[in-house]
């Protein structure tokens, strides 16, 4: 298995918690709440390790909330690249409405970073990417960052033999579609992204796949891949395009599905094997994650329930 570096730079505390019914103005007796590590990068890791694979977790960290974060990676034997954050790690919280089912997300911001942070951070991430492997860039950038910041880690990477996979969003995202001189291999977006980006809904499965072709032909990766939720998600590089299904499930918590959806494609490339079939790794995976409660991402013997049902074709 070749090595995976997954790159969290606005990593996050996440507390996962229940309550009876939620209504203003009262106070809400909540579950003892779940913590667990946050942030699209430590998510992708969590998600490969929980699976059976093996990946480097490159996390920017500060204050007390970042002590505490970095002792849930190491207790759960998380490989860790800890890089200086410029101020307290953020946290947030998911409550969860017990009578109608309902999943309120509250997100915290994090430090500010200046320029002379971030250019310090580029250089550790070049530095601890492999030499051979994969490096994923998932969730959002810290604030103070560029929407060209991940574009720009891309030409870093340039030369190192890193293949790079991107999960973001916004103006991040965004900038990434317009074309890149360096682009990554990878780039995954979900619909309501995708069709921002289009202007226009992507109603059918052959919409979405013919977007992502189209932005593979404006530069923005050599392979796009679209979630298309509940349906499942499309795949197209320059030659090919491919459809998985997802898997029937009850849904519990969305919480870290597309993260676990990366975690299984990555593992799967560096398992050496080929991008359908890694496509199909992937959607078990987030399907997988779909099952559990809160924050605790997919586990092994969902995602290997799930696989057989997760069928790939061409289109």
């Amino acid at each position: 298995m070749q090595d995976i570096l997954t790159v969290t730079l606005n990593p996050a505390l996440d507390l996962a918690t229940s309550v009876a019914h939620i209504e203003p103005n009262v106070k809400l007796r909540c579950s003892p709440p779940e913590t667990d590590p946050g942030g699209g990068g430590l998510n992708v890791a969590r998600a490969i390790t929980q699976l059976g694979g093996k990946a480097r977790a490159f996390v920017a960290l500060g204050g007390d909330t970042g002590t505490a974060l970095r002792h849930l990676l190491e207790r759960a034997g998380q490989q860790l690249v800890i890089h200086a954050a410029p101020g307290e790690t953020r946290q947030s919280l998911a409550v969860t409405d017990l009578g109608d089912g309902g999943q309120y997300r509250f997100m915290l911001p994090g430090p500010d970073w200046s320029r002379a942070d971030i250019d310090a951070a580029r250089a550790a991430i070049r530095a601890a990417a492999p030499k051979q492997g994969f490096v994923v860039l998932s969730g959002s950038g810290p604030s103070g960052s560029s929407p060209d910041l991940y574009a720009r880690i891309c030409e870093d990477l340039r030369g190192t033999g890193a293949e790079v996979l991107l999960d973001t969003s916004g103006p991040a995202l965004a900038h990434l579609a317009a074309g890149q001189e360096v682009p990554p291999l990878v780039l995954r977006m979900d619909q309501h992204e995708a069709e921002t980006l289009a202007r226009r809904p992507l109603a059918t499965r052959a919409d979405s796949a013919d977007f992502a072709r189209r932005l593979v032909e404006r530069g923005a990766a050599r392979i796009v891949i679209v979630a298309r939720g509940a349906d499942g998600s499309v795949l197209a590089d320059a030659d090919r395009k491919f459809f998985v299904r997802a898997a029937p499930i009850t849904v519990r918590s969305v919480v870290g599905a597309g993260d676990s959806f990366v975690g299984g494609f990555t593992m799967a490339l560096a398992r050496g094997l080929s991008d359908d079939v890694a496509l199909a790794h992937g959607a078990a995976a987030a399907s997988a994650a779909c099952m559990t409660e809160g924050t605790r991402l997919c586990l092994p013997e969902d995602f290997e329930a799930l696989l057989p049902q997760s069928t790939v074709t061409e289109l």
